[in-house]
């Protein structure tokens, strides 16, 4: 029966094969990276930890935390040897495979997203995060602007009117709107 089903051939690329520990047998492009970095914030936090009071006693403050990322040492290590220990994969890139060039835009949008969000205030800013980034996805602009505007509308209403969040007016009059709309409820009523 199984011979009568036919085969996929157009099928992704497999992940690399694993050893027979059940880890991998090779190391994707910055993985070593990764895990350098991640021992190096261990030890930094495991620094943080130990200002907290030091080794003066085993109940003081910092014990917890220093146990916590003593911990967090002791594994990174173990994992950034076995990370350096392994062969590169042949058939991966960075660029293509790990990081392509659409995650780099949305990072530098988010960074931006951030910079902009106090001067420009929440409304623009989200605005035009949301209408690019749907662009970038590749969707027309009509789709663009009118998805973008009601995403902004629904997340806007949600957080500012249902919660009451206070967000960054920016260069909108945000208040001045708000109050409009209240006062012609309250007339209305």
């Amino acid at each position: 029966m199984d011979r009568d089903i036919p085969q996929q051939t157009d099928a992704p690329t497999t992940p690399p094969p694993a050893a027979t520990d059940g880890s991998p047998a090779t190391r994707r492009p910055g993985e070593a990276l990764f895990a350098l970095l991640l021992l190096g914030g261990s030890l930094a936090l495991l620094h943080e930890a130990y200002g907290i009071s030091g080794f003066s006693k085993l109940s003081s403050p910092g014990t917890v935390p220093m146990a916590t990322t003593a911990v967090m040492v002791i594994c990174m290590v173990i994992v950034t040897l076995r990370t350096l220990r392994l062969p590169k994969t042949a058939d991966q890139t960075v660029s293509r495979d790990i990081l392509p060039l659409r995650v780099l835009i949305f990072a530098v949008m988010l960074v931006l997203y951030g910079l902009l969000l106090r001067p420009l205030g929440f409304i623009p800013t989200t605005a035009l995060f949301l209408i690019a980034g749907i662009r970038i996805l590749g969707r027309g602009w009509g789709f663009a602007i009118g998805t973008g505007l009601l995403a902004l509308l629904a997340i806007w209403v949600i957080f500012r009117i249902v919660f009451t969040v206070l967000m960054p007016a920016g260069v909108m009059p945000e208040a001045e709107i708000i109050q409009f709309f209240r006062a012609l409820i309250a007339g209305a009523g």
